[in-house]
């Protein structure tokens, strides 16, 4: 663990803000861990924070969620943007670790110096992991990514407190197999921004794609739109990074960006004053 020392801290950020891999490491770690080093190295970064887009990537398991974020970072890549990614795994039942699968399976990326990809373990700890999640976004941020993606693991408690951190929500389904259903009882269907049904190369997503357009809301001028993508060959992929980049002009545009950013903030504000008077 690294000293607590303010002036290491303070050279820690320094690296951040340079975009040095190394010193994002050790930073993440940090912030995981909590206590007082997160809290120097936070303030030290946060004037630089606020202009990554981040988009929060969930759904049920075996969707292909993942599969969907690696050729999803290969897009944006093509587009010239760099890209960080957060995620979010099960907890090894023996260490407490996230597993690494899915940084595995987007290894081709991790190696390039304009894209950065992290795993953390879940744990179970709903608050704890949402407030990890938000100060790594953070930090990606300040380090000059462009884009933040949080992969989530499932359609649950956690990922919907997750998904609160970020600017866009993405809802990853496949067809005909009543996730739509798990989803919306999960109220996806109200955090939603957009929505994909992936594998639809297996059986005629059109039902689904149906059923799910049928249950979105508008939300201040944004109709929720239903995609197909088959990730595994990249198929619509192209035009599902063209609907974030249009959303994300979107909240631009309408001050709506800004607006879920103060959001964030007051609801972690009021979340931070339960917690120290809970621990006093």
């Amino acid at each position: 663990m690294l000293d607590q020392d303010s002036t290491l801290v303070g050279e820690l950020a320094s690296g951040v803000l340079k975009g040095d891999h190394r010193s994002l490491a050790k930073a993440i770690s940090i912030v995981e861990a909590g206590g007082p080093d997160r809290r120097r190295l936070i303030r030290e970064i946060y004037p630089r924070t606020g202009k990554a887009f981040t988009i929060g990537i969930t759904g049920p398991t075996g969707t292909g969620k993942s599969t969907l974020v690696d050729k999803t970072i290969e897009e944006y890549r093509k587009r010239g943007r760099r890209v960080g990614v957060l995620a979010i795994d099960p907890s090894s039942p023996f260490t407490g670790g996230a597993l690494l699968g899915d940084r595995l399976r987007m290894m081709d990326h991790s190696l390039e110096r304009e894209v950065y990809i992290r795993s953390m373990a879940s744990r179970g700890d709903v608050g704890g992991l949402a407030r990890a999640a938000r100060n790594t976004i953070r930090v990606l941020d300040a380090a000059g990514m462009d884009v933040v993606i949080v992969e989530t693991v499932g359609a649950g408690q956690t990922e919907v407190q997750v998904t609160t951190a970020v600017d866009a929500t993405v809802v990853v389904l496949m067809p005909q197999l009543g996730d739509e259903v798990q989803a919306f009882k999960a109220g996806f269907n109200e955090i939603g921004d957009i929505f994909v049904v992936n594998k639809a190369d297996i059986v005629n997503p059109a039902r689904t794609m149906f059923n799910v357009a049928s249950g979105v809301q508008e939300k201040k001028g944004w109709r929720p739109p239903v995609l197909k993508t088959v990730a595994l060959r990249g198929t619509g992929v192209p035009a599902f990074v063209d609907t974030l980049e249009k959303f994300e002009k979107f909240l631009d545009e309408n001050g709506l960006r800004e607006e879920r950013m103060r959001h964030r903030l007051e609801a972690e504000l009021v979340e931070a004053a339960f917690s120290d008077f809970y621990t006093e």
